[in-house]
């Protein structure tokens, strides 16, 4: 009797290692698949940007590599100075940076109140917060062009920054994330002496790093990329940031597409180096933030 139910077991045991196997390399089959379908219209950039503009407007996008064909001059062209382009990567390195950094630090703070303390309305205000994604920025636009124009905002880097600080996504996540901590942190800061300041700097903001990781690479993103409000503040040429710059290429007189390839290709790298600096945080944050609250 002992020897059959053994054996019924390891059959059993066998079939699911069987079924874990097949398992397992569907997933990994899946994901080779995805992860090919991702990567392959950045490759496609990247070969296209070794191609002459004629070659491109002629084909179009194509990974078929002809090595003939390929050559350096976009990006010799490029960099020459002829075009202003390490001005514009400047200056969209600069209005990142700083965005970034005012954004994660107001945000949090925000997200702190709204988190570690009871008080009368604090579901209104977060309600409120909340509601402020549900309006489109084309909405806001013409008003908050006014309110730099009252502001003697027009054509300074304060103006492109301000109204994006305080943002709601970002407020939201972070909230989400301090909703999963324990408050009994903060009372044990009080039992030792430490102020709300103290608590709030010294003991909260060292736990969310996986949030500020993630708000980082996601704030940053957006700011690098932005477009359309730098374009209605900034009048200056020297002041336009890397898409700004690199849509300039673009004009009645000749469609330079082969160094908009490789101004593009370029631009990719300070966030992909971002990335690979915080992925394990990006990661824990993302997951944390979502399973919170």
């Amino acid at each position: 009797m002992e020897k059959v139910q053994k054996n019924s077991f390891e059959s059993k045991k066998m079939r699911m290692s069987t079924k874990n196997k097949i398992l397992s390399v569907l997933i990994t089959a899946f994901f080779t698949v995805l992860g090919i379908l991702v990567v392959f219209p950045f490759v496609t950039m990247v070969l296209a940007s070794f191609r002459p503009g004629q070659e491109l407007i002629r084909y179009g996008l194509s990974i078929k590599l002809n090595f003939g064909e390929m050559t350096f001059n976009n990006y010799t062209y490029l960099f020459s100075g002829v075009h202003s382009y390490f001005m514009w990567f400047r200056n969209s390195m600069v209005l990142t940076i700083v965005s970034v950094t005012l954004t994660l630090i107001i945000c949090y703070f925000v997200a702190y109140g709204l988190t570690m303390y009871n008080y009368r309305f604090k579901n209104l205000l977060f309600f409120l917060v909340i509601a402020t994604m549900m309006v489109p920025f084309e909405i806001l636009m013409l008003p908050l062009y006014q309110e730099m124009i009252d502001l003697k905002l027009i054509n300074t880097t304060a103006g492109v920054i301000l109204p994006g600080l305080c943002g709601a996504s970002t407020i939201f996540f972070f909230r989400q994330y301090m909703s999963g901590l324990p408050g009994e942190l903060l009372d044990a800061g009080r039992i030792d002496g430490a102020t709300e300041y103290g608590i709030c700097v010294r003991i909260m903001l060292p736990i969310t790093k996986p949030a500020f990781a993630a708000m980082a690479i996601l704030t940053g993103m957006g700011a690098w990329n932005s477009m359309l409000w730098p374009l209605l503040v900034y009048r200056d040429a020297d002041k336009f940031t890397l898409p700004i710059g690199l849509n300039t290429l673009l004009t009645p007189y000749g469609n330079n597409y082969d160094l908009l390839i490789a101004g593009s290709c370029f631009a990719i790298l300070p966030i992909f180096i971002l990335f690979l600096c915080f992925q394990n945080y990006f990661i824990d944050g993302m997951t944390a933030g979502a399973v919170k609250g």
